[in-house]
């Protein structure tokens, strides 16, 4: 008779360019059950592109978020070597990044690293698989539209045949590119080209023409599903393996184009510290699909937070 494992308990942060994301799960057997989930936008990315290093500021935001969830952690019980923290783009070209990373581990207890961004998109893509029939198929792409880099994944369940982290971002196209609030059309089209020859200029043609589905992940994806379905509140239930047309998502960009600020914080599905970048998101989030010549992604809430537990779970258990 087998036995099953004894579950391992785990704590993920993501400290990303746009948002601090934490999750709590128990995984045994290759299966992930979500104990806590939360999201937190606090920008750490925040003037990285224009002056090199983190803010004063940014840091104090997201050293408020992990003081919450070191609370959140405790209180779940979960071990000192089971709690590790991912740090990207933002910290990775920031001058003062090594420092906050070592705050990060010193201060909250958290096995903190700030990873490649190759690494990122395999454990992008690691999670956003796992468990998903289309994996199985023809090569999938797994995209991750963060606040300094959008990660690209190529690949099947048994291998990622593909993986590229490259410098296009909500937070940092947006401080690239639009000036005015709503953003003008000149904007919107400078930053579409930029993410065009970016990702022309990351991604073999060959590597775009050979996939034959997409998946999404992270705020952009999620937030663009959520949007379309007008969900108030979110509801990850009926985000989780929707599937967005591209068409779709050009229909809302016109629509959140045309929007000032304060009018995009009301927008059903729109979390409203997305609202700043959710334009910019959305016209990556096109650019992507268009270069692999796809004209749809399937939304997934499961990604770079369950590829690091499924990965710390399986050392922690040796």
């Amino acid at each position: 008779m087998t036995v099953a494992a004894r579950p391992v308990r785990v704590a993920v942060v993501d400290l990303g360019s746009n948002s601090t994301r934490l999750l709590i799960a128990d995984v045994a057997d290759g299966r992930i059950r979500e104990l806590d989930r939360r999201s937190q936008v606090t920008r750490l990315g925040e003037g990285v592109d224009a002056t090199g290093r983190l803010a004063e500021a940014a840091m104090a935001r997201v050293h408020a978020t992990l003081a919450a969830y070191r609370q959140a952690m405790d209180e779940a019980g979960v071990a000192p070597d089971a709690r590790v923290g991912v740090l990207t783009s933002a910290v990775r070209d920031a001058a003062n990044g090594a420092a906050f990373t070592a705050t990060v581990r010193e201060r909250f207890g958290i096995d903190a690293a700030t990873i490649p961004g190759e690494e990122e998109a395999r454990l992008s893509f690691v999670g956003a698989t796992h468990g998903h029939d289309g994996a199985d198929a023809g090569p999938l792409l797994v995209f991750d539209i963060g606040g300094g880099s959008t990660e690209l994944v190529v690949g099947t369940r048994d291998r990622v045949a593909f993986h590229v982290s490259t410098r296009a971002g909500v937070v940092r196209q947006t401080e690239r590119h639009i000036r005015h609030d709503p953003p003008q059309p000149h904007e919107l089209q400078a930053l579409a080209a930029e993410v065009r020859a970016i990702v022309a200029d990351h991604v073999p043609p060959d590597v775009r023409a050979g996939a034959t589905a997409a998946i999404g992940v992270a705020g952009t994806a999620t937030s663009l599903a959520a949007i379309a379905q007008a969900l108030e509140p979110y509801d990850p239930a009926r985000v989780h393996g929707a599937v967005v047309e591209r068409a779709e998502a050009e229909l809302q960009l016109a629509r959140l184009a045309q929007m000032d600020l304060d009018q995009r914080r009301r927008v059903p599905g729109l979390h409203p510290d997305r609202a700043p970048t959710i334009v910019a998101g959305v016209v990556i989030l096109i650019e992507v699909l268009r270069a692999f010549d796809l004209d749809r992604f399937e939304v997934s809430e499961h990604d770079i937070l369950h590829g690091v537990a499924l990965e710390r779970a399986a050392r922690l258990r040796g």
